[in-house]
């Protein structure tokens, strides 16, 4: 079966954030971005003349900035999308766009909504300025409120917001703060991530000099457990190590990911995984688009065997809050979790870290936390 959900990278942003090692670039030249889009244009060609799209249940536009694009841009690209993509969209699809406060007026955001967009995910960070000034974002607390408010009124109901915690000089006073101030907001959807120091960032280069007054790793985990209660307390049940949600809000495309589920992935830098193969897109802008004019822009390309496949499922399954279904992973593989990885989850059983209920093997309380190390258990090279 063909994937059923479509990874497309936008690359640009107004500036580089000081912890942001995504595949991006600062333009300021307009018809850049125009070659890009013909170049992106090209790619879905070719891809999907290799693999035909059958259903479509989410597209998922990340970045860079998306909404960095300006109207016509804009326009230009969702042309895009629709004349490789309409035929095969469900009528439930979920049509995700990433955003950055300060990049979204009205008009753009009428456009997107009039086009099918239909969730949109803002990466706020912080709704405190001093913080967000630190990491080198563009948009200050009140340009959240006004881009939620033109969300709202261009007729967006799903509206997810990024934020981070373990930030240089962020106290628990200071991100209990920012949850008050989040959970005023009209949002269907949290992600929430700890900060992680990045090779080849501004951040990196400060951390080796010993000038990132970074939280210790218990005000970390204490604020990682008080946003996992104050989730709860404010009706958004965690459902990933990393999100939180309305009941039946979830994020669809990523569940994707978590499902370890085929997707496409177009764009500079993308990966996608089709056919039992995973590939990697060039991620220079000069070198994916010179690319795309011989042939699709892929520098890596592999098969995935079963075994690595039984252990992407396990590491990506057990992010998710129900964990991974034993039954449907027998189904799929042809032997059973116990069968391959018996004495692991035994082992990590007895440490108090998974614990197997109504046919589900899932984190505890206590493994949430350390998750990463529970998954290396389970990489057999």
């Amino acid at each position: 079966m063909a994937p059923q959900s479509v990874y497309i990278h936008i690359p640009f942003c107004t500036n580089k954030c000081y912890y942001c090692d995504f595949n991006s670039f600062v333009t300021k030249n307009p018809q850049l971005i125009w070659d890009y889009l013909e170049a992106l244009d090209r790619e879905m060609a070719l891809t999907f003349a290799e693999q035909p799209p059958e259903q479509v249940k989410t597209i998922f536009v990340g970045g860079g900035t998306p909404t960095f694009l300006d109207q016509a841009q804009m326009a230009a690209f969702l042309q895009i999308v629709h004349k490789h993509l309409n035929k095969h969209l469900t009528v439930d699809l979920e049509f995700t766009m990433e955003a950055n406060p300060g990049t979204t007026d009205r008009d753009k955001l009428a456009l997107m909504r009039a086009e099918g967009v239909n969730r949109l995910s803002f990466g706020v960070q912080s709704f405190d300025n001093r913080l967000l000034k630190r990491l080198g974002r563009i948009h200050d607390v009140d340009d959240v409120y006004r881009s939620i408010d033109n969300a709202i009124a261009a007729g967006f109901q799903n509206i997810s917001i990024d934020l981070m915690f373990g930030l240089p000089e962020q106290t628990e006073e200071i991100f209990a703060q920012t949850l008050q101030k989040a959970f005023e907001m009209p949002t269907t959807h949290f992600s929430a991530y700890s900060l992680k120091v990045e090779e080849n960032t501004l951040f990196h280069t400060l951390y080796q000099k010993d000038q990132l007054p970074l939280p210790t790793e218990e005000a970390e985990l204490a604020m990682y457990m008080m946003l996992i209660d104050q989730m709860e307390q404010h009706g958004y049940p965690q459902y990933e190590i990393s999100n939180f949600a309305r009941p039946g809000m979830e994020s669809r495309h990523n569940k994707t990911y978590w499902l370890n589920n085929e997707y496409y992935g177009l764009g500079a830098g993308a990966h996608g995984y089709a056919n039992h193969q995973r590939h990697v897109n060039a991620g220079p802008l000069a070198i994916y688009m010179q690319m795309c004019n011989k042939g699709l822009p892929r520098v890596e390309q592999f098969a995935v065997s079963d075994s690595g496949a039984m252990e992407d499922e396990l590491i990506l399954g057990l992010r998710l809050m129900e964990g991974v279904d034993l039954q449907r992973f027998a189904k799929r593989y042809g032997r059973s979790v116990e069968e391959e990885f018996g004495p692991i989850v035994q082992e990590e059983k007895e440490k108090g870290m998974l614990i197997e209920e109504e046919g589900f093997l899932r984190l505890t309380r206590k493994g949430l936390p350390l998750g990463n190390e529970v998954f290396a258990r389970f990489l057999r090279d």
